[in-house]
């Protein structure tokens, strides 16, 4: 085995999508899936399903209804740790290592509601804090992680530039591309120098969605779409990286979750 695809993707219910869980296995050939919002708690997570699906080892933080993410890999995973921000135990980041030496984080940032002020709706303000309380934890230990083979995955729900959102000027006061929202993820992201690895293999202008609204019927004609599920690894990781890939066609797939997935595969 000379390396390993990683695939990160928005569930949006793992027991509702476990049929389109099976067709993405094997379309991709994924060693790692990242889920997120798997919506379901310890007792109701479809263990044996997924473990005859070829992962036997799971990495779950769960809770009852929403949110909830997970790691499934057909490889072991060693140091499994549950991550909360903000004083919250809601279920938005797991990390366990792989391979030995890289440690994969599987992160799902708070949608932050419908209104950008953070005065008014506590739920933006609770998205902002969430990316300054790991932005501080980061940067605090920049010097001990810096060597580190790090990978950050997840649904984000920020778009960070200008061509990762359909109309850039239109989205500059919708959530998820405000001007306050992508500087605080972009504070995440120079926390550790880190690489958006779909921005390495498609660069800029090129315009790249991974969630188109249930709202929109027409999603494929309109295109009206939001890069909000990123991949980063750390530079130790960067000379080792091989592709990217975002499967649209996921959107088209039978009762689809709103969110593709996006999958890197990286050298061992």
């Amino acid at each position: 085995m000379t390396s390993f695809k990683l695939a990160t993707w928005n569930v949006n219910s793992v027991r509702i999508r476990l049929d389109l869980l099976k067709k993405l296995i094997a379309f991709s050939g994924a060693d790692v899936l990242c889920l997120q919002e798997v919506k379901a708690k310890e007792e109701d997570f479809p263990f044996d399903e997924i473990r005859n699906l070829g992962y036997p080892h799971i990495a779950l933080y769960g809770m009852a209804g929403y949110n909830g993410v997970a790691i499934l890999s057909k490889h072991p995973l060693q140091n499994i740790c549950k991550a909360d921000w903000v004083g919250k135990t809601d279920a938005r980041h797991i990390r366990a290592s792989i391979f030995d030496d890289i440690e994969i984080n599987n992160i799902y940032i708070p949608a932050g509601g419908d209104v950008p002020d953070p005065v008014v709706n506590l739920s933006f303000a609770h998205k902002l804090c969430f990316m300054d309380d790991m932005s501080e934890y980061y940067e605090q230990r920049k010097n001990e992680l810096k060597n580190k083979k790090i990978l950050f995955c997840g649904d984000f729900n920020v778009a960070p530039s200008e061509n990762d959102v359909w109309n850039h000027k239109q989205l500059l006061k919708i959530v998820s591309h405000t001007p306050i929202e992508t500087g605080r993820l972009q504070r995440l992201f120079q926390s550790l120098d880190f690489i958006d690895v779909v921005r390495k293999f498609h660069q800029e202008p090129e315009k790249l969605y991974s969630w188109w609204s249930y709202r929109n019927p027409n999603w494929q004609t309109n295109n009206k779409g939001r890069r909000l599920d990123h991949i980063w690894v750390t530079p130790a990781l960067e000379d080792r990286l091989l592709s990217v890939q975002l499967v649209k066609e996921a959107r088209s797939w039978e009762r689809p979750s709103d969110h593709i997935p996006v999958i890197a595969e990286i050298k061992l």
